[in-house]
């Protein structure tokens, strides 16, 4: 058997890997099929990830505290809190040194009485204060993470399309829900909980030391070993959290792909591979939490031997002094109770380990898309613009999604106001990115887009679509009645003006026919809805909306034949008196277009109304006889073009 030796490196546990068999031949059919998974997994993992995460970044505090400072007064109080219950932690043990001391050991009932009412105030009063600051902090905590997934909402609105071409849904709402969930936990417990480990730590170190300085010692002499134990930690916990983080991001994306798809998937006949897939990978999440649990369990019971160590140790010291009356009972007995609460906020400090490291990393990521600018942003001297007759001009427009990849090269189109132009042209041709740009989804790389003598590039965005309708060719329906679908462009229009745009447009007839008429739940997206009905309802949304210039972009072709036929007069109706831009495949349906703009590679190849080029018989006539045999004679289908 060949071995190759690799480098000595750490997997994604964080264990430390040497020479491996190239063909693993030496490993059980579990740990083969263990690293068969982990290999897979790692062609998953996404690039961003952080290469060494930091557990403290001053730079990303600072900014964390802008949100915290709104809130300062709740800290205020759960601090004032806090010191209230260390203060109460740190002095019960010595209450009880009192009372065993001047009470117990001498006899006196009084004493006894006095100092144990006082301990009982105390417990009372810590319990009450703790209560109160974790009132207090989920309060502010929910608060604060409430404000930053608003603003992180409303930032995302402002981001243009290109953004959202590039980054992923998943990864969006791991942002919008994951990573604010994990600043939701530093804010409320992380901050407050570290001071109040703070105090208590060098509460206890001062009252030990004051009381006894040799015990005091005497505990400080395990601390060696905890600091080992502690570094240990740190060093090999920091990978197994982030691999078990990672694991839970591809788990998450594949479900939101799986549930999304799932059509799709059944089309195919795909759960079974899904399955087999999804099971890889909650494996692999399964084995990172098994990680992370061996070294929990190497950690926290090491702490406790460490505080049981020292507690013996204390007893020891303690007792021989105690023999040698040179210490009292309640003394020791207060050393005890120190001891073992001296090591509880070491626990509670490991414990935040991963959540400020797992913080540090979720702020990274949201102050990232936070400082994201938007590729389209109003110019500073924008102004509205004002109600439009309608005329639209291409004035030479080129344009490019990437650098030496232009996608028009020197466009010009008019269209004077109420005129309806058809853009016709191969898949790739440009006619999709030229109506992009009348709605400045993107700006032209050279030339302009004039809107009634308006460059588009002067005026608020808010402004140019507020007077522009757009029919896609899946169209989106919200979730929710066809009512208030109908009503998402316009959201002050009655009820009689959201039926009589669905009359316009055909639709009212098979509203009326489900069972809850314009109150039926459309579902995500519309499901509940055939594609031909969803499209008609976004045929009346857009209507209702009665905007100036409208497009449809396919808006016909999720439609048959003979329902297209049937709301021809609504379409009619819609285009009525607006300049529009129509994209189509069936030629059939744009030739009473005032013109027709025949695209190439990004070029206008031919352009008139449909009898000029027929006549001209270029490109629009290929295409359209082609077309017409096609649907002719159905045996042509299997040749026909687009």
């Amino acid at each position: 058997m060949v071995t190759e030796k690799l480098p000595l490196q750490r997997d994604a546990f964080g264990r430390e890997q040497g020479a491996r068999s190239t063909s693993d031949s030496s490993l059980s059919a579990v740990e083969q099929e263990r690293l068969r998974r982990e290999r897979k997994i790692q062609d998953l993992l996404p690039d961003e990830e952080e290469a060494q995460e930091k557990t403290y970044d001053s730079r990303l505090v600072k900014r964390l505290m802008v949100y915290v400072a709104v809130y300062k007064r709740e800290f205020v109080i759960s601090l004032i809190l806090i010191v209230v219950t260390s203060v109460m932690s740190v002095g019960t043990p010595w209450i009880i040194q009192r009372a065993i001391d001047e009470g117990i050991r001498v006899g006196n009932v009084g004493t006894l009485r006095f100092w144990t009412f006082l301990f009982l105030a105390a417990i009372v009063l810590e319990w009450v204060a703790s209560r109160a600051r974790l009132t207090v902090m989920a309060y502010a905590g929910t608060r604060i993470v409430t404000d930053i997934r608003s603003q992180l909402f409303r930032h995302l609105h402002t981001l243009s399309m290109g953004f959202f071409n590039d980054y992923s849904v998943g990864r969006l709402m791991s942002r919008l829900i994951s990573d604010v969930s994990v600043l939701q936990d530093f804010v409320t417990w992380s901050i407050t909980g570290l001071a109040r480990s703070a105090f208590i730590l060098v509460g206890i170190i001062v009252a030990m030391l004051f009381l006894n300085w040799q015990l005091a010692l005497v505990t400080f002499a395990v601390m060696p070993a905890m600091i080992a134990l502690t570094n240990y930690f740190r060093r090999y916990v920091r990978e197994a959290y982030r691999a078990a983080r990672q694991r839970l991001s591809l788990i998450n994306g594949f479900l939101n792909e799986s549930i999304t798809g799932i059509r799709v998937t059944k089309s195919f006949s795909r759960e079974q591979a899904n399955s087999r897939h999804f099971d890889d990978l909650n494996r692999s999440y399964f084995d990172a939490n098994v990680r992370t649990t061996q070294l929990a369990a190497y950690f926290f019971p090491g702490v406790d031997f460490i505080g049981s160590l020292a507690t013996a140790l204390v007893v020891g010291v303690g007792g021989w002094l105690i023999l040698g009356d040179q210490l009292t009972a309640g003394v020791l007995a207060a050393f005890v109770i120190w001891v073992d609460r001296f090591f509880e906020p070491i626990r509670e400090l490991s414990r935040r380990y991963y959540t400020f490291q797992a913080a540090m990393a979720a702020s990274e990521r949201l102050f990232a898309l936070l400082d994201t600018e938007p590729d389209l942003k109003d110019a500073p001297q924008a102004f509205a613009l004002p109600p439009i007759a309608g005329r639209v001009d291409l004035d030479n427009v080129q344009f490019n999604y990437k650098e030496d990849e232009p996608v028009l090269r020197g466009v010009t189109i008019g269209a004077e106001p109420g005129e309806r132009i058809a853009l016709v042209g191969e898949t790739g041709a440009g006619k999709s990115t030229v109506i992009r740009l009348i709605a400045r989804f993107f700006d032209v790389t050279g030339g302009a887009v004039l809107i009634d003598g308006h460059d588009v590039r002067d005026v608020t965005q808010a402004s140019l679509r507020a007077q522009l309708g757009i029919v896609l060719q899946d169209s989106f329906l919200f979730d929710g009645t066809i009512r208030d679908n109908i009503r998402y462009g316009r959201l002050d229009a009655t009820d009689a003006e959201v039926e009589a745009a669905t009359v316009a447009v055909g639709a009212d007839e098979f509203i009326r026919k489900l069972p809850d008429g314009y109150n039926t739940q459309v579902g995500e997206n519309g499901v509940n809805l055939s594609v031909g009905q969803r499209q008609i309802v976004s045929f009346a949304r857009a209507l209702l909306a009665d905007p100036r210039i409208l497009i449809l972009d396919e808006a016909t072709s999720s439609i048959d034949t003979t329902t297209e036929r049937q709301i021809q007069a609504g379409l009619e109706q819609l285009l009525k008196g607006r300049t529009s831009f129509v994209i189509a495949h069936r030629l059939n349906t744009i030739v009473n277009s005032d013109k027709i703009v025949v695209l190439d590679q990004g070029q206008v190849l031919e352009e008139g109304s449909h009898e000029e080029l027929l006549a001209r018989q270029g490109r629009y006539h290929q295409l359209y006889t082609m077309q017409w045999a096609v649907e002719s004679d159905p045996r042509a289908k299997n040749y026909a073009l687009n």
